[in-house]
């Protein structure tokens, strides 16, 4: 673990949003892109602010974020936000998560995920966790645990675009 913040592999600074970094737009075919562009951007030492937009697609039939959209973001999250809080390099899987709903999520106002990095072993697991706020008020917290694994690249498996930009 490191205090000073990096970048995930292939983030650049969004074009759209001063200030935030991006992977641009997912491969449409990917699981990655039903989430949206997501941006992100350090924030102190140990911490980083993910952001995605929702829209109508993420509600459920009850007219708030269904919990599927919400929690693929916190996932997507938990990497690119414990990049920018500093979390060493490598490739990563969720070993576990756990999200509490806290507040409806709503379409049309920015998701912010508010991640801490609380600790990284010398074994390659990483434990974050944080809360999502809509317009100032928390909607959701989480926590969630990370394992640093062999690139397929190292295994002999072909790599997926959605595996290369962890």
């Amino acid at each position: 673990m490191s205090d000073e913040p990096t970048l995930p592999t292939g983030a650049r600074p969004d074009p759209d949003h001063p200030g935030w970094y991006s992977w641009g737009d997912m491969p449409a075919e990917s699981f990655a892109a039903q989430t949206g562009r997501i941006v992100f951007r350090p924030d102190a030492p140990g911490r980083a602010v993910v952001r995605m937009f929702p829209e109508d697609r993420h509600l459920n039939l009850g007219g708030s974020m269904h919990g599927g959209a919400v929690m693929s973001f916190i996932d997507m999250a938990l990497f690119s936000g414990g990049f920018c809080a500093g979390m060493a390099r490598g490739h990563y899987v969720t070993l576990d998560m756990s999200t509490r709903f806290i507040a409806r999520g709503r379409s049309g106002v920015p998701l912010d995920a508010h991640i801490r990095l609380l600790k990284q072993t010398p074994g390659g697991l990483v434990f974050i966790d944080g809360h999502c706020e809509q317009d100032g008020d928390i909607c959701y917290s989480f926590t969630g645990t990370l394992k640093r694994i062999k690139s397929r690249s190292e295994t002999g498996d072909a790599a997926t675009p959605d595996a290369e930009r962890r």
